[in-house]
């Protein structure tokens, strides 16, 4: 501590130095968000539903409509449900928009002959929902199947890109796990009942609960929630084919991984990667090509598996607004 017993009229000076310490420090808490502790801020998450090319698609919402917006894209076997422990922890200073894909959640579900199940064709859906909620540029918060449509809408719209945020969703074959790739590679060189057969598995309530705790280290942190409304959502009549389709169409993503690595490494986005390092899908060797293409990266690795939200949700939360903060002001 400073001693300024010596100094002449010392009770003053100490008495104006602390007013000041302490007045700075009250200025500094103003500006730092409420949520950074991990505690939710007092923010109402709403249920809306908006009509994009025909389809019903459903999505959460929070935070001031003209704050910057947070879109929060899903993974498998999942969908904006994932997100309703971080929605409100961003949304005191930011519009945070989290839909559901066709096929999953609430959103319309037509059967294949009236939509085509495709990465390309979802990441058009996103696209047009954007624009239709008035999202006209975004930071990125991208998990599993929300990396694929991530990247693809980043490199259509990179005027919009204001930064990434990168949760167990890989850009390189070399992130994924190798058994893992065996099993889907004989389905997408020859789909029939055989080489189906794996991926049907996946849809299991078994497969789907192990999504959600292999790999963590806070098992009592894990809502069974989470696993029950997900397989709800897979068990509806005619989900298994959506699934399917989606799957097999997978292999498009990955033809087009040298081409989100050229983006990267051009674009040099504000990249944030928070990671669950127990993941039984995407390995580490995913965060270390992301990191490559994009030296500035900011790295958090988490004793998770690859629902890191789940367990880590606090801690995510808070690294994420920090990152946030830092982003440059939109005009």
């Amino acid at each position: 501590m400073f001693q300024t017993s010596s100094l002449p009229g010392s009770s003053a000076l100490s008495r104006s130095w602390r007013g000041g310490l302490i007045g700075a420090l009250l200025a500094a808490v103003a500006s730092i968000p409420s949520v950074f502790a991990g505690q939710a801020a007092n923010v109402e998450t709403l249920s809306k539903t908006v009509k994009v090319d025909g389809l019903d698609i459903f999505y959460r919402e929070a935070g001031p409509k003209d704050a910057p917006v947070v879109l929060l894209l899903h993974g498998f076997p999942s969908s904006s449900h994932m997100y309703r422990n971080l929605i409100p922890r961003l949304a005191a200073h930011y519009r945070v928009i989290a839909p559901d894909y066709p096929g999953f959640g609430y959103s319309s579900a037509p059967t294949l002959d009236h939509f085509a199940y495709t990465f390309g064709a979802v990441t058009d859906i996103v696209d047009h929902f954007t624009q239709t909620v008035g999202a006209k540029n975004y930071v990125l918060f991208m998990q599993d199947y929300g990396g694929p449509v991530g990247f693809r809408l980043a490199v259509k719209h990179p005027e919009r890109l204001r930064g990434l945020i990168i949760q167990n969703a890989v850009a390189n074959v070399e992130g994924w796990n190798p058994d893992v790739v065996k099993q889907l590679s004989p389905f997408w060189v020859e789909r029939n009942a055989e080489t189906e057969k794996p991926i049907r598995d996946i849809l299991t309530p078994d497969a789907t609960k192990f999504e959600y705790t292999h790999g963590t280290t806070r098992p009592d942190k894990l809502s069974p929630d989470a696993w029950t409304v997900d397989q709800a959502g897979l068990d509806r009549p005619g989900n298994v084919d959506i699934q399917l389709q989606y799957f097999h169409d997978y292999q498009t993503n990955v033809a087009l991984y040298p081409e989100w690595g050229k983006f990267l490494k051009s674009a040099q986005p504000p990249l944030l990667i928070v990671w669950g390092r127990n993941d039984p899908y995407f390995t580490l060797k995913g965060v270390d090509y992301l990191k490559g293409l994009v030296p500035g990266a900011e790295v958090h690795l988490y004793d998770a598996g690859h629902f890191a939200l789940e367990t880590y949700g606090d801690e995510i939360a808070a690294t994420s607004l920090e990152f946030l903060s830092r982003l440059p002001k939109i005009n």
